[in-house]
């Protein structure tokens, strides 16, 4: 419900005797927005609708960048165009909720729904213990003790048989280099390797720092090659 019917909808309602209270809970929104809704005139609103549709976003000089993503990957998250703005603009100065708040008018605008993709989960036996493990990147997004946000990055592994998981943690991008390395570290701490490592594609992708598979790098094959592994890469 966009504002104007809001408005008309609180103003029926308020003509058929029901108070402030009971029509804020009908309409899901706080008393606070039908007081404010209730004070405007017709003609106030319609202006008020009218200078929020022009008023100029912080998001709109990325207007187009940004829908090229969503219609490319309609799955695409708003998290992931908050990420990928920041990566490109070093400078973008702009708060994930602004940016969620920018995409989702966006979507609606311009009718582009939020696809996602069902997976078919199918129960596989377990793999022997010492078989089997999977390696995962990914990230978070923690406060600072000066209360600035401040994006981690991990590398996970996990053995298949035992789920028994090591982690490593970074505060920047993971190099080809500070994979071995964590690679190296988690079989120390394992006490061990395993005979088969799994990846997952898209993750590879997305932690490279040139839009290609960082794990099929020279370095890093070298590496594999060297300690005789199986490398298995999936894509989800």
């Amino acid at each position: 419900m966009d504002k104007w019917e809001m408005y008309m909808e609180i103003k029926q309602l308020l003509k058929q005797g029901f108070s402030q209270t009971k029509i804020a809970e009908k309409l899901g929104v706080s008393r606070t927005t039908v007081y404010r809704h209730l004070k405007r005139s017709p003609s106030e609103m319609a202006e008020w609708v009218d200078s929020l549709q022009y008023k100029k976003k912080k998001l709109d000089p990325y207007k187009e960048l940004i829908l090229s993503w969503l219609r490319m990957h309609p799955d695409m998250s708003a998290a992931q165009v908050y990420d990928w703005l920041l990566e490109k603009y070093k400078d973008l100065t702009v708060g994930e909720s602004t940016v969620r708040t920018y995409v989702k008018a966006l979507r609606e605008e311009y009718k582009i729904n939020k696809e996602t993709s069902p997976r078919m989960y199918e129960a596989i036996p377990d793999p022997p213990m010492g078989e089997q493990m999977q390696v995962d990147f990914g990230h978070t997004r923690q406060k600072t003790v000066d209360n600035k946000e401040a994006k981690l990055n991990f590398i996970a592994f996990v053995l298949s048989h035992s789920r028994q998981k090591y982690k490593e943690w970074l505060d920047r991008p993971f190099t080809t280099r500070d994979v071995i390395q964590a690679h190296e570290n988690a079989f120390k701490w394992y006490g061990g390797m395993t005979n088969e490592i799994v990846y997952d594609q898209d993750s590879l992708i997305v932690v490279s720092e040139n839009g290609g598979d960082l794990i099929l790098t020279k370095v890093f094959l070298t590496s594999l090659n060297f300690r005789k592994l199986t490398v298995l890469l999936v894509q989800n």
